[in-house]
Order: structure tokens, then sequence, then C-alpha cells
């Protein structure tokens, strides 16, 4: 008899124990209703609760959680038909209202997230609606938030996963898109013979001015030789002349000495523009006194006569 009572109470202890402490895992809140009325919310850790009087009504998860859309057909502003694959993160930031303002939030955020976007993409041809998968999750969460903030429900983020267009129109898409490819192919592989072409032509202009660059100075060197090849040619017969008029020079002078007149350095001064003048490119220019004096050639010639008799 006493091991009877000893297990029933044991067993009222354990129940009494059970309904009166409850622990709260991290990250999540239990909402605590008394006599059937909110009384408060239970945080992370270890809560008394008084038996009977306190129950919890439910429990929230306040990470940030995921809604998966099923796939949903839509029809465009052009009268095709699409299937949108969308994914919804949200989050439990006011577990009370999350409690009482709505039966189910996740069902819900589906709803308004399926009406929203039907009416979204019924304002999109299909080409937007291709290219404006941002543009569609941007007012899909804006819809949401509107519906969610008195649900204690924030909306993180709303993606787009795929959109599928009917098979014959994504059929015409390949082809254009790889149509378009090919294009873009050619056009790259035009360009490319386009700049090799220019790099060959600008590659052979370089080659001909440095080879013009190369004959100019072939020809400025060539005529700079000549040029020096004649200024010594000049320099030797201007030399040449010099010598021999200072030879003539000393020659009248020993003439003179000797007593010779004007008329023999006359006659002396016309022998030596002889032989100035046998040069193929020497012109020589007599003055008319020399003329005047080529009449007194002859009495030059007796008076050497008798010089050289003497």
């Amino acid at each position: 008899m006493g091991i009877a009572v000893t297990i029933i109470i044991l067993i009222i202890v354990i129940v009494f124990v059970a309904l009166t402490v409850k622990i709260v895992p991290q990250q999540r809140v239990a909402v605590v209703e008394r006599l059937g009325k909110f009384s408060r919310l239970l945080t992370p850790g270890l809560n008394i609760l008084i038996p009977i009087i306190d129950h919890v009504r439910t429990y929230h998860d306040l990470r940030v959680q995921q809604a998966n859309v099923p796939p949903q057909t839509v029809i465009t502003k052009d009268n095709v038909q699409v299937q949108i694959d969308t994914i919804i993160f949200y989050q439990v930031v006011g577990p009370e209202q999350a409690t009482y303002g709505i039966s189910d939030y996740v069902y819900g955020v589906r709803n308004i997230s399926t009406a929203t976007m039907r009416q979204i993409i019924g304002k999109l041809e299909l080409d937007e609606t291709l290219s404006g998968r941002e543009k569609i999750s941007s007012e899909i969460r804006i819809a949401l938030d509107e519906a969610t903030e008195k649900w204690g429900v924030r909306i993180e983020r709303v993606e787009v996963i795929d959109i599928k267009p009917p098979v014959d129109i994504q059929e015409s898409m390949d082809k254009q898109m790889k149509a378009e490819r090919s294009k873009r192919a050619i056009v790259l592989e035009a360009e490319a013979a386009k700049q090799d072409m220019i790099l060959r032509a600008e590659g052979d202009k370089q080659g001909k001015i440095l080879k013009a660059e190369g004959d100019k100075e072939a020809r400025i060197r060539q005529a700079e030789g000549l040029r020096q090849a004649q200024e010594l040619e000049a320099l030797g017969h201007a030399k040449a002349i010099q010598a021999i008029a200072e030879a003539e020079k000393n020659r009248i002078e020993l003439l003179r000495a000797a007593g010779l007149d004007e008329n023999v350095l006359a006659y002396r001064s016309l022998e030596t523009l002889s032989e100035i003048s046998k040069g193929p490119a020497n012109k020589i220019f007599i003055p008319t006194k020399a003329i005047e004096t080529l009449g007194s050639i002859g009495a030059i010639g007796e008076i050497f006569k008798a010089k050289n008799s003497d």
C-alpha cells in the first residue's frame, strides 16, 4: 500500500513539474495564455508556469525562414502563359501578432504573393517579364510588407527562382538566341580580321616610312660626300693656282730685280693667265689694259733675246 502511494505521489510531482517548468530553446519564444487570455511570452531558458491556470498556446521560431510558393501559371499582358516559381524569406518579429493577428501567416503570405504576382505579370509583356525579375520581386515584397506588418511578420526577401514560357515560345527564343550568338561570333570574327588588316597595314606603313627615311639619309650622306669631295677638289685647284701665282710672283720679283720694265711683267702675266685658262672649268676675263699691252709683245721678245745673249 505504501509503495502505491509513493508511486502516485511521484507521478503527481512529475506532472506538476512538467506543467510548471518550461524550457524554451534559443531563438524561439512561447506564447502563454492565462485562463484563455494572452499573458506573456516565454523567452529562451527556464520558465515557470502556474499549472492549470497558465497554458502555452504556441511556439514561434524567430529565425529567418523560407516559404516556398508553388509554381503559378500566370498570363502576361500579351496573352502568353508563363509559369513562375518564387521563394519568400520572412521572420517573425511580433509573436503575439503572429498568434492572434492571423490563423496561419505562412498561408497568408503565400496567397498574397500569388495574387500580387498575377497582378504584376498582367501589366507586363513577355519580354519585360523575362527580364524584370528584380522588379517583380520588389513589387511582391512591397505588397507583402503592407499586409504582414500587422501580423508581426517581416518579409526579408522575395526571389523569383524561375520563369518558364510555353515550350513553343521557348524553342523560338532558343533559336533566336542561337542566331544572335552566331551573329555576334561573325561580328567578332570580322572585327578581328579588320584589326589584323589594320595592324598589317600599319606595319607595312611603318616599314615603308623607315625605308624612305633610310633612303633619304643615304641620299643626304651621298650628297654630303659629293659636296665635300667637290670642296676638296676645288680647294686643291685653289691651292695649285695659289702656288703657281706665288711662284710667278717670285719670278716677277726676280725680273724686276734684273731691271725689266712693265712690258715684261705684262707678258709674264699673260703667260700665267694662259696656264690658268687650261682648266676645263676655268674662264679668264682679260682687262682692257692687258689687251693694250699685247702690241708690245714683240718688243718684250726682243728684250728677252738680248738678255739671253748676254
